[in-house]
């Protein structure tokens, strides 16, 4: 997330400021708008993203400061961040962008300035909003990936402006988007100096005042809030009482059965699996676009999406034990059979990786207009979706790594002295692909051209597959037996 985020800044400062060899009214329009998204995302995502909040206010209420001393440091505290940086960068892009004319310059670095402090007052209120009234981890939690959902689907936002005409297509939408958000409190600063350039200081000045007024408003109910929140007591969860046995009832009364339940009970309940789990239709996005960019065909890139999401799905079972914490104790107390651990655990994955392979091919050769490659879309996606749930059931089980705590959001991580995460996970990443190999080499390369596209990755795939399934399941259980209290002390220490 930090490259992505960085390839974008990068992308950001020079087409802002590439804006100064076009001409006012264009460089005006796209400024308003881009920077108002830009400003929302300061105003809206901490909502999600800062829901454990390391400046919350309330960690520094018994400090013999005042009220507005307290407002001042944690504003200051608030400026000194990766965002911030990227933000002040951004403004200096729009210096230069209005560099050509003297007077809309200055007014550029009025409206920078103050655009970086509405972005740092509205974050730290964004903040203080969540941590005061988003008291359940699974509302912040929703809020976080909505978050994270709209930066990755940005990417293929900008492949589709930068393949489109930006005089007929992007140009003509900027400027009615622009008419609207010039004079809202998100693209007012932007709109000033595109007033000054087209030679309306009035209109420029009215701008300026807007959007200080709203600077002063925020400034006000920053403060205002953190009285109200030092003030009261911090707000305790609602704790929710459920009847019935759930999963339990409907899973059979055997040990494969009770971990099955108990791993669909976690998909449905806890943040860590959830919140990942979402994010995994998200993945082929930036990779279609990538491909959109490259000029690759819709022929090809029928085969990416499904098998990709089977692939992560499957993946995503590589550290489960590690999940479980403490409570691994219950499986090593009671003698659980290796087989009936492994084959418990991704029940939840079978069950939405089998019917997405399925459907999801067929709406994807529908769309495609392709009838002929459902069955090789079938294969190849099941391989992808058995093959890294074989090597997952062998992973987690000899390379478990520290994972987020239980009742801890998705997106923290516990401190260990020597973790072995990225090995981890970029091995059994290449492994599953290694083993799905002879089934990619089908699809996509010309030496096996002579095999029918189309069936062959089933006939090939769907067996290789089951095959590593069904091997990693099983050696992954000897593993499991032999290494339980190892792996429960492992587990206690995370």
């Amino acid at each position: 997330m930090l490259i992505y985020s960085a390839v974008l800044f990068v992308i950001a400062v020079t087409a802002v400021a590439g804006l100064r060899d076009t001409t006012p009214e264009i460089a005006g329009s796209t400024l308003v708008v881009f920077g108002s998204l830009v400003l929302a995302g300061f105003l809206f995502m901490p909502l999600g993203w800062n829901a454990d909040d390391a400046l919350d206010p309330r960690r520094f209420s018994y400090l013999p400061v005042t009220r507005l001393r307290l407002a001042l440091l944690l504003l200051l505290a608030g400026a000194i961040s990766i965002p911030a940086v990227m933000l002040v960068g951004l403004a200096i892009a729009q210096v230069v962008a209005w560099s050509p004319d003297a007077s809309s310059a200055l007014i550029a670095v009025l409206s920078g300035v103050i655009v970086i402090a509405t972005a740092i007052i509205g974050t730290r209120l964004a903040s203080l909003l969540a941590a005061r009234y988003l008291s359940t981890r699974r509302l912040r939690e929703v809020f976080g990936f909505i978050s994270v959902a709209v930066v990755i689907a940005s990417l293929p936002l900008a492949v589709i402006l930068a393949l489109s005409d930006y005089q007929s297509q992007v140009l003509p939408v900027l400027r009615r988007s622009a008419a609207v958000l010039e004079w809202t409190p998100l693209g007012v600063a932007f709109g000033a100096p595109a007033a000054s350039a087209a030679g309306n200081g009035s209109e420029a000045a009215a701008k300026l005042a807007i959007a200080f007024g709203f600077l002063l408003l925020l400034a006000l109910c920053w403060y205002f809030m953190l009285g109200y929140v030092l003030s009261r007591p911090e707000r305790s969860a609602v704790a929710t009482y459920r009847s019935g046995l759930g999963w339990f009832r409907l899973m059979p009364s055997t040990p494969l059965g009770a971990i099955a339940a108990r791993s669909l009970s976690y998909w449905a309940r806890d943040a860590r699996y959830f919140v990942a789990l979402a994010a995994i239709p998200i993945i082929p996005i930036g990779m279609v676009a990538a491909l959109l960019v490259g000029g690759i065909g819709a022929d090809v890139i029928a085969w990416i999406p499904v098998p990709v999401m089977c692939l992560f799905l499957g993946w995503s079972a590589h550290n489960d034990v590690a999940h479980d914490n403490t409570a691994l104790w219950t499986h090593v107390s009671a003698h659980t059979k290796g087989a009936d651990d492994r084959w418990g655990r991704i029940v939840p994955n079978l069950l939405v990786g089998i019917p997405l392979a399925i459907l999801g091919s067929i709406l994807t050769v529908v769309i495609v207009g392709n009838n002929e490659a459902l069955p090789g879309l079938i294969g190849l996606s099941l391989c992808l979706l058995f093959a890294a749930l074989g090597v997952s059931s062998v992973s987690s089980a000899a390379f478990p790594y520290a994972a987020p705590l239980p009742g801890h959001g998705a997106f923290i991580q516990p401190q260990a002295l020597v973790s072995n995460a990225a090995t981890v996970q970029t091995f059994t990443f290449v492994l599953s692909l290694i083993f799905a190999a002879p089934v990619l080499a089908v699809v996509f390369f010309t030496p096996f051209a002579t095999l029918d596209p189309y069936w062959a990755p089933f006939i090939v795939g769907l067996p290789l597959g089951l095959l590593v399934l069904v091997v990693g399941v099983y050696w992954g259980g000897r593993i499991m037996v032999r290494r339980g209290p190892e792996l429960l002390a492992l587990s206690s220490q995370n």
